[in-house]
């Protein structure tokens, strides 16, 4: 679904950000989907309404570790020059604070997977860290690790060490950020664990505010921005199935596509599986029903 506003606009790959005050953003969650930094041609069906409830539940749940951007969900607490849109982006939007971005991507490591396991299994370090040796893929890590990024506008987001993001954000700054990323990551974890899910990794973006407080943005824990496994299935030593868009990068990584634009559209199957993913990652860490929600929303 594209969704477009009589205002400002910054067009992600998956979000719209739109100016709506001086110091409030309308982040509005399409239902496109990316891999491998392209655009699907496609997209997922109430993606974008998914993740903003999914986002919506953890700020709520994690807010007394760190303060939000999250200003409302509902539309019609939203300024009038937006409730009149109501129709087209009930559900998918977040009325936000407007902050100075950080330009770190803050990833906490339970488990090692993606990039972090094809560094380690190369070189037995990861972001700088060296890690005990004879892990497998997949492994749970002794204790979670905190892995930073830069935040790239195009392409690929670059890992970095610990020290070149003090060098870029300053060491006070970097120290408060990585606890803060920890100590989200515990508390995620620990809770959807009970629910019978593995948070492997995921990434956090904070921003400041005049005032020079550092607070959350943008979307967090959804299945666009972190590893959901199935705790009953989960086996060291090799791929995990999953809650999140894995599902897709696998159907195209089997594909003959050069991994560059455009990318091929996906299939029928492959967008009824990816949604399906997607609503089991809902349900199982809220434990609501998506049905019910809908409904009730409307």
């Amino acid at each position: 679904m594209e969704t477009k506003l009589p205002f400002p606009v910054r067009r992600g790959k998956v979000r719209d950000v739109y100016d709506v005050a001086d110091d409030l953003l309308l982040i509005v969650a399409t239902d496109r989907i990316s891999a491998f930094d392209c655009v699907m041609p496609n997209g997922i069906p109430e993606k974008g309404r998914l993740l903003t409830a999914l986002s919506h539940f953890w700020f709520e749940l994690l807010k007394d570790v760190v303060p939000n951007h999250l200003v409302t969900v509902d539309v019609k607490r939203m300024p009038d020059k937006i409730k009149k849109h109501e129709q087209a982006i009930a559900g998918r939007s977040m009325l936000v604070k407007k902050t100075k971005v950080i330009p770190i991507e803050c990833v906490a490591r339970g488990f090692l997977a993606g990039s972090a396991w094809s560094e380690y299994s190369k070189t037995g370090v990861v972001c700088g860290l060296k890690l005990a040796p004879g892990l497998r893929q997949c492994s749970p890590l002794p204790q979670t690790v905190f892995t930073p990024a830069t935040k790239a506008q195009t392409g690929h987001d670059q890992n970095i060490s610990f020290d070149q993001m003090k060098e870029a954000v300053g060491e006070e700054l970097s120290n408060q950020l990585r606890s803060l990323t920890l100590e989200l990551y515990s508390r995620a974890a620990a809770h959807a664990k009970t629910r019978g899910v593995i948070i492997a990794d995921t990434k956090f973006e904070f921003g400041q505010l005049p005032d020079g407080s550092v607070i959350l943005i943008d979307e967090i824990l959804t299945p666009d921005s972190s590893r959901f496994w199935p705790l009953s299935e989960y086996e060291v030593g090799h791929d995990q199935p999953s809650f999140d868009k894995q599902y897709v990068r696998n159907w195209l990584s089997a594909q003959d596509w050069n991994k560059k634009p455009p990318a091929p559209a996906l299939p029928a199957e492959v967008v009824v599986g990816t949604k399906q993913r997607y609503i089991d990652a809902f349900e199982k860490v809220t434990g609501q029903s998506w049905l019910v929600r809908k409904m009730a929303s409307g």
